[in-house]
C-alpha cells in the first residue's frame, strides 16, 4: 500500500509540475491533457487517475500555491523584527518569481477567482489564529479587514513585478512588503 502511496504522489507531483512548467509557455485555456501528460511522462490513464480535465487540475494548481504560501506563513512569526519580515517576504518573491503558475495566474482572467480562494483561506488561517491565540487580536473585526487590506497589497506589488519580468531584485521587492506589513499590520496585533 505504502509503494501505491508513493507512486500516486510522484505521479501527482510530475502532473502539477509539468502544468506549472506548461503555465509559462502557454495560456491555461490552451494546455491541453495532451500537453500535460508529454511534459510530465505519464501516461493519460494516470492523468485521469487524478483529474477529470485540465480546469480540475489549474484549480489543484491553485490550491498547491495557496498552501505552498501558507506553508511559508505558518512559519513566520514577526516579532517587529524588520530582518525576520524581509527574510518571509523575501521568501515570497522567490517563490513568486519561481512559480511560473502563480506568475501567471496573476495576470490571467483567473486571478479574480484565484485572489477569492486566497481571501477565503486567508480569513480561515486568521480565525484559527484568533481562536488559538487568544488575546493576540486587538479587534477580530478590524484585523479581519486589515488582513484582507494587507493580501490586497502584497498581491498588487507581486502583480506589478511580475508584469514587469521581476526586473527589480527580490530584495527591493521583499523591502516593500516589509514595510507594508510593520506599518500596516503589525500595530493591530499585540505583541
Amino acid at each position: 500500500m505504502k509503494e501505491l502511496d508513493e507512486r500516486y504522489s510522484t505521479a501527482e507531483d510530475a502532473i502539477i509540475g509539468a502544468f506549472f512548467l506548461l503555465s509559462k509557455e502557454k495560456q491555461f485555456e490552451k494546455i491541453t491533457v495532451s500537453d500535460v501528460v508529454k511534459k510530465s511522462g505519464i501516461v493519460r490513464s494516470t492523468f485521469y487517475n487524478h483529474y477529470e480535465n485540465v480546469p480540475a487540475l489549474i484549480s489543484a494548481a491553485e490550491d498547491k500555491t495557496i498552501n505552498d504560501i501558507f506553508e511559508l506563513m505558518e512559519s513566520f512569526h514577526p516579532k517587529g523584527d524588520r530582518q525576520l519580515c524581509h527574510s518571509y517576504f523575501l521568501a515570497i518573491c522567490n517563490y513568486t518569481k519561481d512559480n511560473p503558475f502563480l506568475t501567471s495566474i496573476l495576470h490571467s482572467p483567473r486571478g479574480d477567482s484565484f485572489l477569492e480562494k486566497a481571501m477565503l483561506m486567508f480569513h480561515r488561517y486568521v480565525a484559527k489564529v484568533s481562536e488559538v491565540g487568544s488575546g493576540i487580536i486587538k479587534d477580530n473585526q478590524s484585523f479581519s479587514y486589515f488582513i484582507a487590506a494587507t493580501i490586497g497589497i502584497n498581491l498588487g506589488v507581486l502583480h506589478k513585478w511580475t508584469a514587469e519580468d521581476c526586473k527589480a531584485p527580490a530584495e527591493e521587492i521583499a523591502d516593500i512588503l516589509t514595510t507594508v506589513f510593520l506599518n500596516g499590520i503589525l500595530p493591530f496585533i499585540e505583541i
